[in-house]
């Protein structure tokens, strides 16, 4: 396995792919690797000819900076978790090699980054698009995985992908839980262990929603007011939003008559989780 930082020579290896006419998959992270990204990694590995995975912790889509401040770094931790996936190349570039000096292009898209975290991260999807693009435009993958969990994200890249009429399968991958139902995710790792308990109220939400959801009720607020219960019930949580809206548009529903996105963030402690799941 290579671990490259440098552009140039990130795009000399994926050259020398294409030119023996192999396929590339390609899995983006900003590190802090967990299961779900283990996951997609064996999605990717089983799809490709050869699997390329970044770390890259993207600054521009942090709205506050004390969260990204605080966000795991654990490079060497993550490259030998990485290695045992039979992982060809990791590209792993610096702050600088990604946006070196006088840097001032950004890729924005609009509606579907105006809801759910969109509403109250303003600016952050487009560091999303902005970087996605960047890493596309230097890999050149066939095919890039990314989970469900981050739901809102994955359409955004679907939609990026399809307006600017990039060559590139975006396959959304099944979200991973702990076994009692906590999603996956590279923030879980600053949770206490209180806190680590009051955050399973966030999948007791969604239990519920698709607990009302199969009794055919359908009215959305109802729902959410259901779902909040569940979360208000738990000590030191402050909900962020809770949503059920068009799983394709995103946009708001009142009533569900088709498919179905409930989608949840939830502040747990100083931590900001997320999670949804599909009603239809």
């Amino acid at each position: 396995m290579e671990v490259i930082t440098k552009i140039n020579e990130m795009r000399a290896k994926v050259l020398s792919v294409k030119d023996r006419k192999k396929s590339i998959g390609f899995v983006p992270t900003m590190g802090a690797i967990h299961d779900g990204h283990i996951s997609l990694m064996r999605s990717a590995r089983s799809e490709n000819d050869e699997l390329i995975v970044s770390i890259f912790l993207n600054p521009t889509q942090f709205d506050k900076g004390e969260d990204f401040d605080n966000y795991p770094r654990q490079l060497n931790q993550d490259i030998e978790l990485i290695r045992k996936e039979n992982v060809d190349v990791i590209f792993s570039p610096g702050t600088e090699e990604m946006y070196p000096d006088g840097y001032c292009t950004n890729v924005r898209q609009d509606r579907i980054t105006d809801a759910l975290c969109g509403r109250v991260r303003p600016g952050h999807f487009n560091g999303v698009t902005t970087i996605v693009t960047k890493l596309f435009n230097i890999i050149k993958p066939d095919r890039a995985y990314f989970g469900q969990k981050d739901y809102q994200q994955s359409a955004v890249i679907e939609r990026l992908v399809r307006d600017l009429n990039m060559d590139i399968d975006i396959q959304v991958c099944p979200t991973v839980r702990e076994e009692d139902g906590l999603a996956l995710s590279s923030r879980n790792k600053r949770l206490n262990l209180e806190e680590r308990q009051n955050a399973l109220s966030i999948y007791g939400s969604l239990l519920k929603a698709r607990s009302m959801f199969a009794s055919n009720i359908r009215d959305a607020k109802e729902i959410i007011e259901e779902m909040a219960s569940v979360i208000k019930k738990t000590n030191h949580t402050k909900i962020d939003y809770i949503s059920i809206v068009n799983a394709r548009t995103l946009e708001d529903l009142s009533l569900i008559n088709e498919k179905a996105l409930a989608a949840v963030a939830v502040w747990i402690g100083n931590t900001r989780l997320i999670d949804n799941t599909i009603l239809e």
